[in-house]
C-alpha cells in the first residue's frame, strides 16, 4: 500500500481505536492516542486539554454505554489528517444519563515515533 493510502487506512484505525477506548474508559490507551498540546472544544463551548480528558475518564465522571458509528470520514495531507464522526453516543456525565447524536471533528498529526495521535477536536450536536 502507498504512503498516503497506509497513512489513511491507519488513520481510520486510530480513530476506532480512539473509540473503543472511550467506551472502555480507557485512560491509558487514550494516553497514548492523544497528543500532549490536545484542545478540545466541549459541546458546552468550553476548551477542554489532555489532562481533563484524561481525568473524566480516570474519575468515572464520564461513563461511555454505547458509542455508534454512523458515518466516518478521513482526510491524509502529508502528515496531517482530519476525521469527521456522526454518531450516537449513550453514557453518563458528571451523574446525569444522556443519549447523543453527535459529529466529533478531530484533528491528528503523524509522526514515526508515535504514529497518528489527536492535537485538536470539536464535537456538536447533529
Amino acid at each position: 500500500m502507498s504512503g498516503a493510502d497506509g497513512l489513511t487506512v491507519e488513520l481510520r484505525e486510530a480513530e476506532r481505536r480512539l473509540q473503543a477506548a472511550q467506551l472502555a474508559a480507557d485512560a491509558a490507551a487514550l494516553d497514548l492516542l492523544i497528543d500532549d498540546r490536545l484542545v478540545f472544544t466541549g459541546p458546552d463551548g468550553r476548551l477542554y486539554s489532555k489532562a481533563d480528558d484524561l481525568e473524566i475518564q480516570r474519575t468515572g465522571e464520564q461513563r461511555l454505554t454505547r458509542v455508534d458509528e454512523e458515518d466516518l470520514q478521513v482526510l491524509v495531507d502529508g502528515g496531517t489528517g482530519v476525521t469527521w464522526f456522526l454518531g450516537t453516543l449513550e453514557g453518563v456525565f458528571k451523574g446525569e444519563a444522556f443519549t447523543a447524536r453527535v459529529r466529533y471533528t478531530r484533528t491528528w498529526i503523524h509522526s514515526d515515533g508515535h504514529g497518528w495521535r489527536l492535537l485538536a477536536a470539536h464535537v456538536s450536536s447533529a
